[in-house]
């Protein structure tokens, strides 16, 4: 993965140089053998993003991993919230390299303290039975649909993106659940397509770690647009745990479309499962995430 920008900067597309930025962040520090550093971006809020640890996690495993095995599911725990002024420590411990599957284990470090951890598999290319669920027949194409800019001033709750790069192109296929013209809750899936804004080279690892980064984005979301919140409501939300699993190859600078949906939510915590599809149609990957999702009225001063 190369972190350096294109040389003509001032010529380059503002999503392509969010996006090398982006390729940038997962291209981590070797300092031993299993052992890697990454960072935050100067724009992080006050902890660091979910996906960005996740991403970042995965690539130190993957770097441990022959180059012919691809990881095929990931399962992580977010243990900690991340500090975005000090740099994170990856070490890497190599559990098994099987003649079919490898495995890894990874602990993100801060301060001393464990902040994420994450376990993947990777499989040598193999083939068998093949089957898919379809891509939902009634979603619009992406091309078709307004950008990320036509949603922010509708809510308040999408304000910080006016202020940050955005690596992503995303376009909502129901409005955002931070937008004031969302009118009830809903029991139906959130859609949103998504991908890099720009090109990416052909790193497939790199294409694996940016899905990743992407699928922490609105899963979490769909808690909340099943219940029908005042705009006054005080909502904390945090990832507790995080899996993917990866069923087909794909690019991530491809539309892809990313169903999301929470089936339960109880105890301050919440349950989201998401689809990811090619735009031809295929189910490329599947992910589940519980998160704390606490709320609680404003109260006036």
């Amino acid at each position: 993965m190369s972190s350096e920008l294109d040389s003509g900067a001032d010529e380059t597309p503002r999503g392509q140089q969010a996006l090398d930025a982006l390729v940038a962040l997962l291209d981590l520090e070797r300092l031993e053998v299993n052992l890697f550093r990454g960072v935050s971006p100067p724009h992080s809020p006050t902890r660091v993003f979910g996906g960005q640890v996740a991403g970042q996690a995965l690539v130190a495993a993957g770097r441990t991993v022959p180059a012919d095995r691809a990881v095929h599911s990931l399962h992580a725990y977010f243990i900690r919230p991340g500090d975005p002024s000090v740099p994170i420590v990856y070490e890497a411990e190599r559990v098994r390299d099987g003649r079919s599957f490898t495995t890894r284990r990874v602990l993100a470090i801060q301060h001393g303290e464990a902040i994420f951890s994450l376990s993947a598999s990777f499989q040598l290319a193999q083939h068998g039975l093949v089957h898919t669920e379809p891509i939902p027949a009634d979603v619009p194409s992406p091309e078709s649909l307004p950008g990320l800019d036509s949603w922010i001033p509708t809510g308040g709750g999408g304000g910080w993106l006016t202020a940050v790069p955005r690596p992503l192109d995303i376009r909502y296929v129901e409005e955002p659940i931070w937008s004031s013209s969302r009118r009830s809750a809903t029991a139906t899936a959130r859609r949103v397509w998504m991908r890099a804004d720009g090109t990416l080279p052909d790193n497939r690892l790199l294409h694996l770690c940016l899905l990743t980064y992407a699928s922490d984005l609105t899963l979490l979301g769909s808690v909340l647009a099943r219940h029908e919140l005042s705009s006054t409501a005080n909502v904390q939300m945090a990832s507790l745990d995080h899996a993917v699993w990866f069923h087909r190859p794909f690019r991530a600078d491809d539309w892809l479309l990313y169903e999301c949906y929470s089936p339960v939510a109880s105890g301050s915590r919440g349950l989201a499962m998401g689809r990811f599809y090619s735009q031809e149609g295929a189910l490329v990957a599947t992910t589940v995430q519980e998160g704390l999702v606490r709320v609680a009225a404003k109260r006036n001063r």
